[in-house]
């Protein structure tokens, strides 16, 4: 009877605990702060926008939160996953272009990262629009303008636009639809990075080009609307169902490169916004307060982009900008925090994720020739083809696509949309932290690029002349010449001086006529007017004909050989002589660390040809980078006016990056490869694209 009372008041116990307890479980703090799941935060495949997210990473982590990622996602990819919690937000959201992705009630779009700033459009480059007559879309109706731009010869106008994933995508054929371009016009879509890069090299050649692009963008301060390409303006404002609350917003004001004013440009300004879970909000409201204030100047996404571009695509470097960012707004950025959370604590670095790669061995390519070259829509190059050998060793298909910076191929790798990237990546310490990489693919230093000597005026030409006097033995064949001269000259004097009166008396005298005879003798243009007469100074003269002959001619032949050498070397002839020189390399590599330590303070470029251009120019007297690039430069653009010249120096290896958690692949590309060396292929295919590079 006990024990069953006992029974029973444990179990009216256990009830009328339960719901206290339940109320612990469920009473979350209005706010977890660092105690509480780590953000989870997302970013867009574009990596134009990944700057933003980086430095909403550090400003969450300011409040005192780790941040797991980001991670990135494609536009489906994300909404779906905020939208069930899998994620927390992510700081690319474009609106009104992403509005067909919002799910009502389950996400919230928080605060103005930009504001009404964030523009879109079509682009034509100036001297075809004006010399055509061209300022709207709309022209291209007719087949004979659309034809211009015609790249793959099927007449229809190739209009660069966005990745099939983008949201952007649809509205341009959209427009195409509602503006009868059906039949002249094509949207090519596909990897956006690599097309509009292509687009940009046809530009410089003098081709004309059509494309879609928006701000902010590396793009429009390479091409700059206005003065290298114009706005071309749609029919009539026209949008997808979805957008027809924003068709009165489509006409701009202030567009310049745009034929009229306001300018019809056929997309609405966008909001660049947070998107968030609606629960991880209410949860968290310090986190919305934040988010609710945070702006970023377009101005500053800019330049942070064309950065990335140029030559700072690193993880680490993107992460750097972000900080450099904080730091140089911290009054704001402090003032956020304190609305924020008055309480909060400093910053807390969680890292991300990794994601495993997918089965099948896509690889991101970084356009550099040789290693990736990408030429009439398909890739070529030494890494490619080494790629194709290795793939196929291991029965995989092989699917490349171009991505600009090493940032955005180490996370591809990461979150496994690439197997492996290549282009020229070379193995350092900070991007083993970051990846993996194979046996090195190509074992190589620094060289360096000068222009040749028969590429110069006729001012070098006179210098190298007087180089070539002065160089290798000449100076001591000078020396002797004259030795000679002066021992023939006494030697005549003396066994003619007193019987021939070319050779006349005293010695003052006597010694020039001397002289004169020996060097016109040697040389076999004697005038006659002086001549031995005497048997012992006739039998010297022909002793001295021979001889002299062949002294002028070995004096000859060392002025010309020098000569011959000088016109085909540079003065720069390795790295010692490069103190004092001007010398042009790309910032952030191998080049500028190593010029550094000559206490060369070098000409930093964000392009490699950017520094083929001012050695064109007559700016800089050397280039200093990779050797391949530069020797394939040399072989190829630059035959005939510049050379590399010197010994290789800062070793430098090339690999393939992997995931760092693909033991697996690592291994089965690491063994290929050795099947590919041990079998002689790899030494014919890199004999193919480096044996005649020297």
């Amino acid at each position: 009877m006990r024990r069953v009372s006992t029974t029973v008041l444990g179990m009216l116990l256990i009830l009328l605990i339960s719901p206290v307890v339940a109320g612990v479980a469920l009473a979350q703090p209005e706010d977890g702060g660092a105690e509480s799941q780590p953000v989870r935060m997302a970013r867009a495949t574009w990596d134009t926008g990944w700057f933003q997210a980086e430095v909403y990473r550090l400003l969450i982590q300011r409040l005192g939160y780790q941040v797991e990622g980001p991670v990135t996602m494609d536009n489906d990819e994300f909404y779906e996953a905020v939208a069930v919690g899998d994620v927390d937000l992510w700081a690319n959201g474009w609106f009104p272009t992403q509005d067909a992705f919002l799910q009502e009630g389950q996400v919230e779009l928080v605060g103005i990262q930009v504001d009404d700033g964030a523009l879109q459009g079509y682009f034509a480059d100036k001297a075809t629009a004006e010399a055509h007559g061209i300022t709207s879309l709309g022209d291209l109706a007719s087949p004979e303008l659309a034809a211009l731009f015609d790249e793959d010869g099927d007449g229809l106008a190739d209009l660069i636009g966005c990745e099939p994933s983008w949201g952007c995508a649809a509205i341009i054929e959209h427009h195409l639809e509602v503006y009868g371009l059906g039949e002249t016009v094509e949207q090519v879509q596909g990897a956006y990075s690599p097309s509009i890069r292509a687009t940009f090299d046809r530009y410089r050649s003098g081709q004309p080009v059509l494309y879609y692009t928006w701000t902010p963008n590396w793009t429009v301060g390479e091409l700059q609307p206005g003065r290298d390409v114009v706005w071309l303006e749609t029919p009539f404002p026209s949008l997808p169902v979805e957008q027809a609350a924003y068709l009165d917003r489509t006409s701009i004001a202030g567009i310049p490169g745009c034929a009229s004013d306001p300018c019809q440009v056929g997309w609405p300004p966008n909001d660049i916004r947070v998107v968030a879970n609606t629960r991880f909000l209410e949860a968290n409201p310090s986190i919305r307060r934040l988010l609710e204030q945070v702006a970023i100047p377009l101005g500053d996404i800019s330049a942070q982009n064309a950065l990335m571009v140029a030559d700072e695509g690193d993880p680490e470097d993107i992460r750097r900008h972000a900080q450099e960012w904080v730091d140089a707004n911290q009054a704001v950025v402090e003032g956020w925090i304190e609305l924020a959370d008055p309480e909060a604590v400093g910053l807390e670095d969680a890292g991300g994720a990794v994601s495993a790669p997918g089965g099948r061995l896509a690889v991101a390519a970084r356009i550099l020739p040789p290693f990736v070259i990408y030429d009439d829509r398909s890739y070529s190059g030494f890494d490619v083809e080494l790629a194709r050998l290795l793939a196929a060793r291991l029965g995989m298909e092989v699917d490349f696509y171009a991505v600009d910076t090493v940032a955005k191929q180490i996370d591809d790798i990461n979150r496994g949309v690439a197997s492996v990237a290549l282009g020229g990546v070379a193995i350092t310490e900070s991007r083993e932290h970051e990846v993996d990489f194979s046996l090195p693919v190509l074992d190589t230093g620094l060289t360096i690029l000068a222009p040749t000597q028969a590429s110069r005026g006729f001012g070098d030409r006179i210098a190298i002349f007087f180089e070539a006097i002065v160089s290798s033995d000449l100076p001591w064949l000078l020396v002797l010449f004259g030795v000679v001269v002066l021992v023939s000259a006494h030697v005549i004097w003396w066994l003619e001086r007193r019987h021939n009166p070319d050779f006349a008396m005293p010695y003052r005298q006597g010694i020039w006529d001397s002289f004169y005879w020996s060097v016109v003798t040697m040389s076999t243009v004697g005038y006659g007017d002086k001549v031995a007469r005497g048997g012992w100074g006739r039998m010297f003269a022909l002793v001295w004909i021979a001889l002299g002959t062949l002294v002028f001619a070995s004096f000859t032949a060392s002025i010309a050989s020098s000569l011959a050498v000088n016109e085909l070397r540079s003065e720069i002839s390795g790295p010692a002589d490069l103190p004092g020189h001007r010398v042009a390399t790309v910032s952030r590599s191998a080049g500028e660390a190593y010029l550094s330590t000559l206490g060369v303070g070098p000409v930093l470029v964000d392009e490699i040809d950017d520094a083929y251009a001012l050695l064109e120019q007559g700016e800089v007297e050397a280039v200093v980078f990779d050797a391949p690039v530069l020797r394939y430069h040399a072989a190829h653009e630059g035959a005939g006016g510049v050379a590399t010249f010197g010994p290789l120096f800062e070793k430098l290896q090339y690999g393939l990056a992997i995931n760092e958690n693909d033991y697996e692949l690592r291994e089965q590309l690491n063994l290929a490869l050795l099947d590919l060396i041990e079998s002689g292929v790899y030494q014919k295919l890199h004999d193919r694209w480096f044996g005649a590079l020297g």
